[in-house]
């Protein structure tokens, strides 16, 4: 087992949906373990704002900031791109930006139903499409991030459960698909986790929550962040097409 803190020395990440929560706790614990990350967001401002609080964490994080549109093929292999020109490879793809929802069937408009659909599903295969070329070289990896919902389904906001249950698709299928290259492909689902949302729930929403959760609290991004770091690490060398429940346990 490699020692805590090298387990992807060497290796060079792109992590979307980076700048805050999960995924920035993801970009902290892959860079804690000498991996070198593109960090993307949906806006230069919170990039910008997250590789600073990176830096002024660790001046030597070797971390770089992008922001395409991750449903456009062009401005995602253009960022691709820059990331092999400065880092010379790309080992791993973590496709974690996503939108959640919470809106009734009847209220849906159909811009909401474009953004989840664009963001949640295509997002996801526009960057793997895009990335693969040179996972192929490194026998690389991609991480999804799913949800528990993929796995329970939601009482509202049907299209985000379906969203998901499309990622795990795409895992599974990708996972044969790309086998004989040698690249691997897995799926995080994390249940209720400690993101800003969460937090600022009062607490007689937070205590049903954390009464259906068999370990007894909610989950925080390092959580899940770990997740991804062992699905990312060559200790998962013989895992693909897996759907990894971080959850608790839970079934909401």
């Amino acid at each position: 087992m490699k020692e805590c803190g090298t387990m992807l020395k060497n290796k060079v990440a792109v992590i979307t949906g980076g700048t805050r929560g999960i995924g920035y706790e993801t970009v902290r614990k892959f860079l804690k373990n000498h991996a070198k990350v593109a960090l993307m967001g949906s806006k230069k401002e919170s990039v910008d704002k997250a590789i600073s609080e990176l830096k002024n964490e660790n001046s030597n994080y070797e971390v770089m900031g992008l922001f395409p549109k991750l449903d456009d093929e062009k401005q995602v292999c253009d960022a691709l791109s820059q990331v092999a020109q400065k880092f010379g490879k790309i080992d791993i793809l973590i496709n974690n930006a996503g939108v959640s929802s919470s809106t009734a069937l009847e209220d849906y408009s159909e811009s909401e139903v474009e953004n989840i659909i664009n963001l949640n599903i295509k997002g996801v295969f526009v960057c793997c499409k895009a990335a693969v070329p040179y996972l192929k070289q490194q026998k690389g990896v991609i991480v999804n991030t799913s949800s528990m919902v993929s796995i329970y389904g939601q009482a509202r906001g049907c299209l985000y459960p379906a969203s998901k249950f499309a990622v795990n698709g795409l895992t599974k299928s990708l996972a044969k698909e790309l086998a004989g290259d040698g690249v691997r492909v897995n799926a995080v689902a994390p249940g209720i986790t400690e993101t800003d949302m969460v937090k600022n729930l009062p607490e007689h929403m937070i205590k049903p929550l954390i009464s259906k959760i068999p370990l007894g609290r909610i989950g925080k991004p390092e959580d899940i962040a770990n997740a991804f770091l062992f699905l990312a690490s060559d200790m998962a060398s013989y895992i693909t097409g897996e759907i990894l429940q971080v959850d608790g346990a839970a079934n909401v």
